[in-house]
């Protein structure tokens, strides 16, 4: 057969592949640095311990490999880009890992270990942090984005929510193995608090098809009155647009093209951009909201709001903090690509979810660290690159062998430059949707 008539693997088999070799050039790195293991002990450790407890009122018994253990080794593992159980068993028996000493483990109690423990333990440490990390963030001080600024005064909570598909498990374990594809490893969804930049919630869903409005009963569990939610254009459900309102939760999202809707008055009409009051639903979902609508290029962009006043929402608010809905994609970018969620090591519901519970602890982290970093810097999160952040802590490993760091916030501040920390300004860089709305808006005489 030549190469031309030759088959071409399935794309889910060839992605799968492509990762695995990834991993195996970047197995175990160095070993973290001492002030990151410290902020993951002081932070995590605390949260793990109140768990165990519960781990005891869900009938388990101790093991060698307990829920402190796990979930140190998982951390690790996750940090270190370690590339199998089998290499992690290797790690754990030579050196101490975060909180855990070294201890003889062999490949089979590991894997079984990531199979049995209920992850929603792991889920539960997460949830418990979350909070404490929302906290210092509160405290720090740091400038932020004029329209986030904005709204984080006038609302309660501004979130932003979307979902994302897992990548495929590898089939080498169990009843997967006689699967004639690589199977998607499922659904995650989050609420992302957008001014932090940490996740408020995370759900998972283990079928892969799910849709994106099946998560609609749960996010309006959680939302909080006085909120503002900004989501895409996937989640348009009318009903669930009254429920909001009704709940006195404000929403930004686009507009779909063949929105059906009666005007009922003008607020802003100018050659570039119109803000309307119109009627959209029928029944008891008919509700009053504003179309706003600005021309780029020669193409009109729509966006839908229920906060009706434009005194507390302005125009100009609305398009540029839609735009805000990005970081949600930068979220899913680090903990899937930075952070290897795009690789899962077992093939158990049970093992991708605890993964996925640790990453997305790792993560939180992560963005506390890049925080510290900012408010040293006295600049914006938004130009703080966590991947460059995240590939510097080996650098201040070594010059803190080498006695000249002390500090790890100091040490990325003081060389934020040098190692790239600070993300450089693109050549052809727009002007904010703020701005340019605004300037939009003052040139047909609006205020």
């Amino acid at each position: 057969m030549n190469r031309e008539t030759k088959p071409r693997k399935p794309s889910s088999v060839r992605h799968t592949r492509a990762i695995q070799r990834d991993r195996t050039k970047r197995s175990i790195s160095a070993p973290s640095a001492e002030q990151v293991k410290s902020r993951l002990i002081e932070v995590v450790h605390p949260a793990t311990l109140a768990q165990v407890g519960h781990f005891h009122d869900l009938g388990l018994r101790e093991r060698t490999l307990s829920l402190p253990i796990m979930v140190a080794f998982v951390l690790e593992m996750i940090w270190r880009q370690i590339s199998g159980v089998c290499e992690l068993a290797r790690l754990v028996q030579s050196e101490a890992v975060l909180w855990a000493t070294p201890m003889k483990v062999s490949q089979q109690a590991l894997s079984q270990r990531l199979t049995t423990l209920p992850a929603a333990l792991f889920l539960k440490v997460l949830m418990s942090v979350l909070p404490l990390l929302q906290q210092r963030w509160e405290k720090r001080q740091r400038p932020l984005p004029r329209e986030l600024a904005w709204a984080q005064e006038h609302y309660r909570q501004v979130c932003v929510h979307d979902g994302s598909t897992l990548d495929a498990l590898i089939r080498k374990l169990g009843l997967l193995q006689d699967l004639p594809t690589n199977p998607l490893a499922g659904r995650m969804s989050a609420l992302l608090d957008l001014c932090s930049r940490l996740p408020a919630q995370i759900w998972y869903e283990a079928d892969c098809q799910a849709h994106d409005q099946r998560f609609w009963p749960r996010v309006l569990a959680v939302l909080k009155q006085g909120s503002l939610l900004i989501f895409d254009l996937g989640y348009t459900n009318l009903t669930t647009f009254a429920q909001l309102t009704l709940a006195q939760v404000m929403f930004i999202t686009r507009a779909k093209s063949n929105l059906v809707y009666e005007p009922e008055r003008t607020l802003v009409h100018t050659p570039a951009v119109r803000d309307d009051l119109v009627w959209i639903g029928k029944g008891s979902d008919r509700q009053l909201v504003r179309l706003v609508q600005v021309l780029y290029g020669t193409q009109w962009r729509r966006y839908l709001s229920n906060e009706l006043d434009i005194e507390r929402l302005p125009t100009a608010y609305v398009v540029a903090l839609y735009y805000q809905r990005w970081r949600i994609e930068d979220a899913y970018a680090i903990v899937k690509r930075l952070l290897g969620l795009a690789y899962f090591w077992c093939g158990s519901q049970n093992a991708v979810e605890m993964q996925l519970w640790a990453t997305w602890l790792l993560y939180a982290v992560l963005i506390d660290l890049c925080d510290a970093v900012a408010e040293a810097l006295q600049r914006p999160f938004a130009v703080i690159s966590l991947e460059m952040v995240y590939r510097s802590l080996y650098f201040f490993t070594q010059a803190r062998q080498r006695g000249e760091a002390t500090d790890i916030v100091t040490y990325l501040a003081a060389n934020a430059k040098w190692l790239g920390i600070v993300k450089r300004k693109r050549k052809s860089a727009r002007p904010s949707p703020l701005i340019h709305i605004a300037s939009l808006l003052t040139d047909s005489g609006y205020p």
